[in-house]
C-alpha cells in the first residue's frame, strides 16, 4: 500500500494527496509531524534518491534552520541524520510518497515525476 506522508496546512501536500485521488489511486495519508517515516522508509528513499540526503529533507524549514543542518550535513553519518530526522517530520520534505513492494519512492511533488512513477 502506498503511504503518503502529509502536513495538513501544506498546499503541496493537498495538491498531491488530490492528484492521487483524481487518478483513482490508493494510498494511506499519515500526518508527517505526527507519524514521520520510519528510519527504514527514510533508508529506502534515500537510496532511490542515489544517496542525495538534502532531497529528502525540508530544507526550507524552520527546524532545519533552527538546527544549523545546512552547515553541518556534510559532516554526519547517515545514521546520524537518520536519527535526528526520524522522530521530527518537520525534516522530512513532503509530501513524501512510498510503497516499497511497488518502487515508488517521491518526496515532494511534481506532478510530471509522480505521472512517471505512476505510468498515468
Amino acid at each position: 500500500m502506498l503511504k503518503v506522508y502529509t502536513y495538513k496546512p501544506c498546499s503541496t501536500c493537498r495538491n498531491a494527496t488530490n492528484w492521487l485521488r483524481a487518478q483513482s489511486l490508493d494510498f494511506q495519508e499519515l500526518p508527517i509531524r505526527e507519524t514521520p517515516p520510519t528510519k527504514s522508509e527514510l533508508k529506502s528513499m534515500l537510496n532511490a534518491c542515489e544517496g542525495q540526503i538534502r532531497s529528502i529533507l525540508n530544507t526550507s524549514g524552520q527546524d532545519y534552520r533552527d538546527l544549523g543542518l545546512k552547515d553541518k550535513l556534510d559532516g554526519m553519518d547517515t545514521d546520524a541524520i537518520f536519527s535526528l530526522i526520524s522522530p521530527n517530520g518537520n525534516l522530512i520534505k513532503r509530501p513524501f510518497a512510498i510503497d516499497v513492494e511497488r518502487g515508488i519512492f517521491l518526496a515532494g511533488f511534481r506532478e510530471e515525476k509522480w505521472k512517471r512513477a505512476f505510468a498515468v
